[in-house]
């Protein structure tokens, strides 16, 4: 029995001497923790500047996604080569104050997967508008990636495209499309970037592009061509067979209240918006010639 109550006696011996000795360093080290702290801070070295970010699908920069194609002069006027999205080439004539070729041009096209419809269109201001700095959800393809919707005024996940130069992106509204349905279209559709810089887009099943004159709820989904930024002056050129009985007015000109106009050229239907002269001189002066 005593040897037992020996063993414990020890260990509680020991015990205040290991507390013992925690005190006395704690106390040793409050002198010295307060001396370091009243010394002044080691002199910062200067910052290294933080690099431009580089256009790519997590930049916040880069240039407009637009075309600006050369305008030939021709009687006062000035003529632009054009090519829809769906490959057709057109002349484009047009009183020269307005400056379409200034404008520059870029596709917008519908395309319809497992009978749903989406529709693509190049933001103006290229990949920034979607990605903002950030990083994709997933990534589909090499040239497809997946991200979070827009904010205000827009619904559902966006699909980012890249073909070439262009950039294209498809709002996946209302439930969205499946996985399946989304890798298909990735792999579905393919675009190419004509020796003008003009994107051409074709489709395998069970992928189908919209044709011209095709709409969805009173909006055209087929091969456009939006000339502007969608802020001020802006024209829409839309093939349209049968343009005079069938033309319809996209919602990029006819949107937010915004006063349009509308002529039909053949089976091309002209809308603008803007100010009052830049709709009256495009509505009267442009010209289009499908080749």
């Amino acid at each position: 029995m005593a040897d037992r109550f020996d063993v414990i006696e020890q260990g509680e011996r020991g015990r205040r001497r290991w507390i013992g000795l925690v005190a006395l360093l704690a106390l040793l080290l409050i002198p010295i923790v307060s001396l370091l702290s009243s010394r002044d801070p080691e002199p910062q070295p200067p910052a290294t500047p933080t690099p431009e970010p580089s256009r790519s699908l997590t930049g916040i920069g880069g240039a407009p996604n637009i075309l600006n194609a050369p305008a030939r002069a021709k009687g006062g006027d000035e003529v632009i080569d054009v090519v829809f999205p769906h490959g057709v080439r057109a002349e484009v004539r047009y009183p020269a104050e307005l400056g379409l070729d200034e404008m520059g041009s870029r596709p917008s096209q519908g395309a319809w997967i497992d009978g749903q419809h989406r529709q693509f269109t190049a933001p103006y201001s290229g990949e920034s508008e979607v990605t903002r700095g950030g990083e994709p959800i997933r990534n589909y393809t090499p040239n497809v990636t997946l991200w979070p919707r827009r904010g205000n005024g827009y619904y559902g996940q966006v699909l980012l495209f890249s073909f070439g130069r262009w950039w294209l992106v498809m709002n996946d509204h209302g439930r969205g499309l499946t996985f399946d349905q989304r890798m298909a279209l990735a792999k579905g559709l393919k675009g190419k970037v004509t020796k003008d810089g003009y994107l051409v887009l074709s489709a395998k099943e069970p992928v189908r592009l919209a044709k011209p004159g095709e709409s969805v709820q009173g909006e055209p989904v087929g091969p456009q061509l939006w000339f502007g930024d969608g802020m001020g002056d802006m024209v829409a050129l839309v093939p349209t067979p049968e343009c005079k009985k069938r033309a319809l007015v996209p919602a990029v000109i006819r949107g937010r209240g915004r006063a349009a106009d509308r002529v039909c050229r053949g089976d091309v239907l002209v809308a603008v918006t803007g100010s009052q002269p830049f709709r009256t001189k495009a509505i009267e002066g442009i010209r289009v010639t499908l080749k």
